[in-house]
């Protein structure tokens, strides 16, 4: 149902242009939203209701009944008698009409795309669904998960829709407090390449609105409207992965968790019998800030010795004695390839955990 402040601040429009108070009452007389005191009408619109005629001039007042498919919803009452009043009525009644009608659509849609991403639709009634909506089955899209601080109140999910609102094929919508979720309709050929710039423009976007605590992850792109769900969960997955492994950044793609989209489906147990029989008693994660430093440095530079030592300042020796170090006391040399690559899966998983142990689920 639409809302009551969405009617108020229509009835206010029309006014501002007609210079005609307007009142919209439901069938039991009670005021829904009014531009002025019209007094008690509560019988007058109860006779109203009752009768065949679709409006009707009572006590100087114009009445014209409003209909959400077929069934009575509103009363609307205008102030004043006689053509004009007549004439104003009529057309403020066909504008809430129409309001409630594009409402509904939308609401339908609304709900049929929750579903969706859900998974709670038989796929016979995907398809018959998305043609009573008038919705195409078979075109590319993707989906793109926006975590918004502060939940509804920070009004992301109105920006968003604000931000898509010039494409219809596109829907935007929420199944939690928590995030906002936009099925993108995709029409350019490199569509990796448009939905990383869709993610970009709305990250901006969002920022100019004042959202600064917040990200954007998104899945991959699907063929057919049954596959949306998938999309979906990829950018679910997306947006917690990126929280444990990439943290600086603000968006995330599904194809670029790399590593890490394994690490994230493993059992808590298997993780930690995995640094148990490399480490023991001991966290990869423990040693000094400068051990680590070094190490992360030397990832980054894909073991290459001499331009780590270059970034960090130090002689090749000193970095050289560094490894050296640290293998004595893990037995792992990170010059070696398959010994590094334990390291690394090590470092993760171990940040990994640590996310898990720290958020309630």
């Amino acid at each position: 149902m639409i809302s009551n402040q969405i009617l108020q601040n229509t009835i206010d429009g029309l006014k501002n242009i007609a210079r005609v108070e307007f009142c919209i009452m439901d069938v039991d007389g009670k005021e829904v939203a009014s531009t002025a005191d019209m007094g008690s009408r509560a019988s007058a619109v109860a006779e109203f209701a009752a009768s065949v005629a679709d409006s009707q001039e009572i006590q100087g007042y114009q009445f014209f009944k409003i209909f959400d498919d077929q069934i009575l919803e509103y009363v609307l009452v205008t102030a004043g008698a006689g053509e004009d009043s007549y004439m104003i009525g009529k057309l403020a009644a066909f504008q809430i009409q129409s309001l409630v009608t594009a409402y509904k659509e939308r609401l339908d849609k609304d709900n049929f795309v929750k579903n969706l991403l859900l998974d709670n639709l038989l796929l016979v009634d995907i398809y018959s669904r998305s043609k009573k909506l008038h919705i195409q089955t078979d075109v590319p899209r993707a989906v793109l998960i926006v975590e918004a601080p502060g939940g509804r109140d920070s009004n992301v999910l109105e920006m968003a829709r604000n931000y898509f609102s010039g494409n219809s094929k596109d829907f935007v919508t929420e199944v939690d407090e928590n995030n906002v979720i936009i099925v993108k309709e995709l029409s350019e050929a490199d569509r990796a390449k448009e939905m990383d710039r869709t993610a970009k423009q709305l990250w901006g976007f969002l920022k100019k609105e004042g959202i600064r605590d917040g990200r954007i992850a998104y899945g991959t792109v699907i063929q057919e409207i049954k596959e949306v769900s998938r999309s979906y969960k990829e950018a679910r997955m997306a947006l917690d992965v990126g929280k444990i492994f990439f943290g600086e950044r603000e968006i995330i793609a599904y194809s670029e968790l790399g590593i890490g989209r394994l690490i994230y489906q493993l059992p808590l147990p298997l993780c930690k019998m995995f640094i148990r029989e490399i480490f023991g008693v001991r966290s990869p994660d423990e040693f000094d800030e400068e051990t680590l430093g070094t190490i992360y440095k030397f990832f980054e530079n894909s073991l290459n010795v001499s331009e780590t030592s270059r970034q960090l300042f130090i002689h090749r020796n000193t970095l050289v004695y560094r490894l050296d170090k640290l293998q004595k006391s893990t037995g792992l040399d990170l010059r070696v390839f398959e010994d590094a690559i334990t390291f690394k899966i090590a470092l993760m998983v171990v940040k990994y955990m640590k996310y898990m142990e720290t958020t309630d689920f």
